[in-house]
């Protein structure tokens, strides 16, 4: 589904492995030389084809607005891609202006039952269909028996982190290789965490804490939340693998068939994880890569910093590198630490705040990487290999519990940020 509020639009799809659709990589390859510049952009959790488009519609939108009133010069011609990679997004997180999308229930914060999850996590992790069945079974009947608890628990571990190499893509550590506590640790303590968690976003959105029902209902809202966290951690390696083996060799191709056309990254969630990491995959010699802007990254503060898996990287762009955060985005304020110390992974990270995520605080460890409030770098001047912490409070804001404003991303303030990142606009 090509969007249309921009043109040319070019879909690029990748499977769970990073191998791209034939057809649509080599339509765009055989035209990307006709144009000055790319900006490609990649969700994070959206699970489906139809989701991830009308973000794209909405997100574009300003785009060719803002071009025509800057007038941005002769021999400008702006293409704009959207990249779709399986990925998995709860149905009870809502995303602003989506009216589609499923907001909180009081059913033990967001629904005990799995429906229609069940069915997005068997396409989006198969083969493990007998393993989806028996979570729903378990989350609609909420048994009291500890028992239930440690089966489910198992049954999270199987379902998302079985497979050889999983937690390394995972990791924002150099060179961490061990399943998370979050798969390993003792069920019944993680829920019990993961509900005081969950019960806190709730609270912020000023639900009140009657949205995680009673007491013998907490337990079952925290095992959802371990599915949640479980599968999140599935998808994270997900988008280091796809931005590694995937979009970065595909860009290299890019830089070898039109070696003029400069390309811009965008990334949302962990979206923004799968365009860092194809900064790691792009071949030696590829340097068309001229801006990378990371919109609510559900990555470590620190993956950039010194000890982080992309420590460096950003020395593979010609322009600078943006990471966009929002102290409204719980998500990444709340769950994402919590998720990132039950994992353990902490050990190149420093200071009290070593669990913290791109998208909810900026860059951290990482010498010279100012910090800024939008309106600050909407006048700013950018540097090569630059990395920016911008705070985008002031207008990624809007969302209800568990995310919060973790989707609110389509404002033409951060249209403008991009552009002006592309040395696009002045």
């Amino acid at each position: 589904m090509a969007v249309t509020s921009v043109q040319p639009y070019w879909d690029l799809t990748f499977d769970a492995d990073g191998d791209p659709d034939p057809r649509q990589r080599d339509a765009l390859l055989a035209r990307a030389r006709e144009h000055s510049d790319l900006v490609v952009f990649s969700h994070g959790w959206n699970n489906d084809l139809s989701t991830a488009s009308a973000l794209y519609d909405r997100f574009y939108a300003p785009f060719p607005g803002l071009l025509a009133a800057a007038g941005p010069g002769a021999g400008v011609l702006i293409g704009y891609v959207g990249v779709h990679w399986p990925s998995m997004r709860f149905c009870d997180e809502p995303i602003p202006d989506f009216p589609h999308t499923a907001a909180l229930t009081a059913r033990g914060g967001g629904g005990t039952d799995l429906d229609p999850d069940a069915a997005t996590l068997k396409r989006v992790l198969p083969g493990h269909d007998a393993a989806v069945d028996r979570i729903a079974e378990l989350l609609a009947r909420q048994p009291d028996d500890p028992a239930a608890l440690e089966e489910f628990g198992r049954l999270v571990r199987t379902l998302t982190g079985a497979g050889p190499g999983a937690a390394a893509l995972a990791s924002d550590v150099a060179g961490e290789d061990a399943l998370p506590r979050l798969l390993t640790a003792k069920p019944a303590d993680v829920c019990d965490e993961l509900a005081d968690a969950l019960g806190r976003t709730v609270s912020e959105a000023g639900e009140g804490e009657a949205l995680l029902g009673g007491l013998g209902k907490k337990v079952w809202a925290g095992a959802r939340e371990l599915l949640r966290q479980g599968t999140y951690f599935a998808m994270k390696g997900r988008a280091g693998t796809v931005g590694r083996k995937g979009l970065g060799p595909f860009v290299g191709q890019l830089a070898e068939r039109a070696p003029d056309t400069k390309v811009h990254l965008v990334g949302h969630s962990f979206g923004a994880r799968l365009v860092s990491f194809a900064l790691a995959g792009l071949p030696q010699g590829a340097h068309n890569v001229r801006s990378v802007t990371l919109l609510q990254g559900a990555f470590s503060h620190s993956a950039y910093s010194p000890g982080g898996a992309l420590d460096g990287m950003q020395r593979r762009v010609g322009g600078p590198v943006l990471a966009c955060h929002s102290s409204h985005d719980t998500a990444l304020g709340i769950l994402y630490p919590l998720a990132s110390r039950l994992s353990g992974d902490d050990r190149s990270l420093l200071g009290d705040d070593r669990w913290g995520a791109l998208g909810h605080d900026g860059f951290h460890g990482l010498p010279h990487a100012p910090a800024t409030a939008l309106t600050a770098a909407l006048g700013a001047r950018f540097s090569p290999g630059e990395c920016l912490s911008v705070d985008a409070s002031a207008v990624v804001r809007r969302g209800g519990p568990p995310a919060g404003a973790h989707s609110d991303i389509c404002h033409p303030e951060l249209a403008r940020l991009i552009l002006r990142a592309a040395a696009l606009l002045r």
